[in-house]
Parts: C-alpha cells; sequence; structure tokens
C-alpha cells in the first residue's frame, strides 16, 4: 500500500473514531476533553493501523492482525471511559460498523481495496468495464 493511502486511511479512521466517541458520549453533562479522546485515538487507531500493516507485512494471519486491533478498539475505550451500559452498546455497534464502511466507500468511490484485503467490493470503475 502507497503511504499516502495509508496515510488517507489513518486519516479518515482518526475523524470517524473521534466521531464515534462524540456521539456515543454525547449525553454526558461532563464529556471527556480533547486530550482524552486524541490519547484513545492514537492508541486504538493509530497505534491499531501500524500494527495492522506492520502484521500484514510481516506475514500474520488476518485474524490476528485484524484481532488485536479490534480487541483494542472495543475494550479500551470502554474501559478508558468509564461507558455505561448504553453508552456501550452503541458504541460497540458504531465501532464494528466503521471498519466495514470505510472499507466500502473506498474500494466502491475510490478504487482502494487495502483497507479490509480479504473482502472484495467491486469499485465504480470495476462495475462500468
Amino acid at each position: 500500500m502507497p503511504p499516502l493511502r495509508f496515510l488517507v486511511f489513518v486519516g479518515v479512521s482518526l475523524v470517524v473514531f473521534g466521531a464515534i466517541l462524540r456521539w456515543t458520549l454525547r449525553a454526558r453533562a461532563l464529556p471527556p476533553k480533547a486530550g482524552m479522546i486524541a490519547g484513545l485515538a492514537f492508541v486504538v487507531v493509530v497505534l491499531g493501523m501500524v500494527f495492522a500493516k506492520f502484521g500484514a507485512t510481516a506475514g500474520l494471519p488476518w485474524p490476528v492482525y485484524y484481532g488485536v486491533p479490534a480487541a483494542t478498539t472495543l475494550a479500551l475505550p470502554p474501559l478508558v471511559l468509564r461507558m455505561h451500559t448504553r453508552e456501550f452498546g452503541m458504541y460497540v455497534v458504531l465501532a464494528f460498523a466503521s471498519s466495514p464502511a470505510i472499507h466500502a466507500f473506498f474500494s466502491f468511490f475510490v478504487g482502494w481495496h487495502e483497507y479490509m484485503p480479504f473482502w472484495r467490493i467491486a469499485s465504480l470503475w470495476e462495475l462500468g468495464a
């Protein structure tokens, strides 16, 4: 994967992850500070994607290089932010939906299939050919 694509994927994932946390925690009287959200986003998104990238390059099986970041995504924010049951439920649904949604968008509209390479989605160009 070209470095620019990887950076675009990381950037979009950071925005989506931040939006998920903000939406999930919107009803709190005292929402988490921006630094807390940024720190979680760095660990979950940036380190998670770097781990997945290097795991894939090293030949690890995809359940490992996707499983470790997925487990971190599902466990770390709820624990650190002490999410209530309703917040946790909403967070889990959105977190699980975000990666396939990002992959579907980039695969279909841009023709980049690397975000979830084990799930092939044809691009607009492939369908029109």
